[in-house]
């Protein structure tokens, strides 16, 4: 167990650096060729922090290990709202100010509920996965569509300064788009296989494994990028990090993982894990649009997500334990 343990360890530290150098080259790639700052952001920033949970959960499913990339999906989720947000907004109240994002929330929101009719039956089939994708496709021409047409929001000005600290040569971030990429794929593999060694001699399900240590390893892009976003006064770039993250993990990481082997899901996977998300999602809309003024999360609320996550993840771990010594 001990090499399974480093295997995470290693596999999950691999991980994050090489999908960070991913999205760097493939941004500086297509700065390159031209491709309009704001569709740089939302589509190969937004593809790379959640390249992690894409290549996991394909390899988990591939494997056999279905319950893996459903918790790495939703636990993703979770941990992008309550701890992600919560820890940057301690750090830094999140102001909201693009209407871009405003007009996703509902979209995320509507996604949410549709993955959870989908759970309904007790199971995730390869025609389940087939509109997740399609969803997905609609939703991202949808978003840059709407992106590119909305001249000067807030969004766009985050992704544009973001963009502007140096762009790489060519060759170079070809380099690290190719080289990041293999890396990618050979450390979710190692993480991967930890992960189920892991959960095999604890006796536990490989969902609760990917419901917390993988979750918050293939969630850590999105914990840096956020952190340093808000700290450059980029606070639309933070929350839109979340948001697309969110999109993605629910609609492109569960739809091909779902596509490639069709899901057997186990009841908590909706009354516990799926109502968290909701609930977190549900939260997140409200605060982002705002009540009385603009969207914002203060350190207040900040608090509170990152005590909800404290608590969900305190309930899983009760949960282990008590497979363990029971």
């Amino acid at each position: 167990m001990l090499l399974a343990i480093l295997a995470v360890i290693a596999g999950l530290a691999l991980l994050v650096w090489s999908a960070d150098r991913f999205v760097d080259g493939a941004a500086a790639t297509a700065r390159h060729l031209g491709m309009p700052t704001l569709l740089i952001g939302m589509v190969i920033i937004g593809f790379g922090t959640s390249a992690p949970e894409m290549v996991v959960s394909a390899l988990a499913s591939a494997q056999g290990n279905p319950g893996l990339a459903l918790g790495n999906g939703y636990g993703s989720n979770i941990t992008n709202i309550a701890l992600i947000l919560g820890i940057t907004a301690l750090l830094c109240p999140i102001a909201v100010h693009s209407q871009i994002l405003r007009k996703e929330l509902p979209i995320l929101a509507g996604v949410t509920l549709l993955s959870g009719y989908q759970l309904l039956d007790g199971h995730i089939s390869r025609l389940d996965a087939a509109v997740l994708l399609l969803v997905f496709f609609a939703t991202m021409g949808w978003s840059i569509w709407l992106g590119l047409k909305q001249r000067g929001d807030a969004l766009g000005d985050d992704f544009a300064h973001e963009l502007e600290d140096g762009l790489m040569p060519l060759k170079i971030a070809l380099l690290w788009l190719v080289g990041g990429l293999i890396l990618l794929v050979a450390s979710s593999r190692i993480l991967v296989w930890g992960a189920v060694e892991i959960a095999t001699a604890l006796g536990v399900s490989d969902l609760i494994i990917g419901l917390t240590v993988v979750a918050i390893g293939t969630s850590l892009p999105e914990l840096a990028s956020s952190i340093v976003a808000v700290r450059k006064n980029e606070h639309d770039l933070a929350l839109g990090n979340v948001i697309g993250s969110n999109l993605f993990n629910t609609l492109a990481v569960i739809g091909i993982a779902g596509a490639i082997q069709p899901m057997a899901v186990e009841p908590e996977v909706l009354y516990r894990d799926w109502m968290v998300m909701a609930a977190l999602t549900f939260s997140l809309f409200i605060l982002g649009y705002g009540i009385r003024k603009a969207g914002h999360i203060n350190r207040l609320e900040g608090g509170i997500l990152t005590l909800v996550y404290a608590s969900y993840a305190g309930y899983l771990v009760y949960t282990v334990v008590s497979t363990v010594t029971g």
